[in-house]
Formats: C-alpha cells, structure tokens, sequence
C-alpha cells in the first residue's frame, strides 16, 4: 500500500519506477490514505515504512515527530531516508542524535538515491515475511515433535501392562483416543471398538483401577 499524499508529492518517474519494480517482483500496489508512505503485507506481517526521497534539515522537526508518532502504532517500522550528498548524510546524523533516537528503535537506512530506497524496502519487507514464515514453520515442527514424543509416552505406558503390545496400544489409541479415556474405559466398550481380546481388555481395565496391580508394572 502506497499512501496517496506520499504519491503526489514525488516525481512521476518514481512513481513509474515503483510500479514496474513492484510488478517485476509479484506485488500489487494500491494507494490508500495511511499514515505511512508504505504499508507492505508479507507472509503474515505488516511492516509499515517512511520514506523520506531527499532529506531536508528543514523539515527535520516535522520528520522526527512522525517517526516518533508511528513507531508507537506499528510494531515493524524502518525509516528509509536518501541522502545523495555528504552534506546531507551529515545533517541526517547530527539531527538523529539531537532527537534522541533509540538504535534500532526503529531503523533507520540511508540510501544515495530514492529507487536504491525502494528496493531496500522491499527487500525488508521481503526478509520479514521470510522470517515470520520461519517461525510459523519451526512451530509447526516443534509441534510435531511434541506430538511424536507424547505418542511415544503413550506407547510406553500402555505396553508396560503385560500382554499389551504397541499394536494393542495403537488400537486403543485410534478407537478410544487420549490415557485417560481409556483409564476410564469399561472392559466392555474396549471389546467394542477394538480388536483385542478378552484377556487383555480385563487386563487394562485392572491396570487403571486395581491399585495392587496398577503399582506392579514397569515402564519399559
């Protein structure tokens, strides 16, 4: 998303610009009135950027109060600022420090000329939405993990009760469910909705509510 006030301020050839570079790397733009020039929406984050095409000391008051105003309402804020000469590289310094800017808090990326900052932006962008996929992906594997090792736990309390083997314990597992369903299981309803014999559903049954045999068996 492009804010539209943003727009009308710069030279139609960036514009033009924007719009191939966007296009070329499978963007869509809008243009909306938000309080950022630009808001992209990647992988699940939205990560809102202020681009200041040419730095005028000037307007440093009104630039550094906007930072200030944005970086409470957007979690993922970077300040992208051209600074084509060393004059101007100079003054955007000296004024970062005069206002106080925490590093990092947000970011700030000085670039020579305004197409190099539009690239870098969509390449932040771009990182962010990688990065936050990343960690939906690590949290799905972590979860599968979790879930194999309480399988596992399953496996290993079920089949520490003589005469039942991991086949038995997998029945129970897909017709009855969770441990504690089972513990609450009557003989009967074990012989209805799974294979296993007589025998060894009298011998769960025991194991979950005899004490005298439910402290005799040993984990494997």
């Amino acid at each position: 998303m492009m804010s539209t006030s943003w727009r009308d301020k710069q030279h139609p050839n960036l514009i033009n610009f924007i719009a191939t570079f966007l296009a070329a790397n499978l963007y869509r733009l809008n243009f909306l009135s938000v309080s950022p020039d630009f808001i992209f929406n990647n992988g699940g984050t939205s990560v809102a950027f202020i681009f200041e095409t040419n730095w005028d000391s000037e307007n440093e008051s009104a630039v550094f109060s906007r930072v200030n105003t944005l970086k409470r309402q957007f979690k993922h804020l970077y300040v992208v600022v051209v600074v084509p000469t060393g004059e101007q590289n100079e003054s955007f310094n000296q004024s970062y420090f005069k206002y106080g800017m925490e590093l990092g808090c947000p970011t700030f990326v000085p670039v020579c000329d305004p197409e190099m900052g539009f690239e870098k932006i969509v390449k932040i962008a771009h990182a962010r939405g990688v990065c936050k996929q990343q960690d939906i992906v690590t949290t799905m594997r972590n979860e599968r993990v979790q879930a194999v090792q309480c399988m596992d736990a399953f496996l290993r309390v079920l089949t520490s009760i003589p005469g039942i083997d991991s086949h038995d314990a997998n029945a129970l597992s897909q017709a009855i469910g969770s441990i504690e369903a089972i513990a609450k299981a009557s003989k009967e309803f074990i012989l209805e909705n799974t294979d296993l014999s007589t025998e060894k559903a009298e011998r769960i049954v025991r194991f979950f509510r005899d004490p005298q045999y439910y402290l005799s068996p040993k984990i494997k």
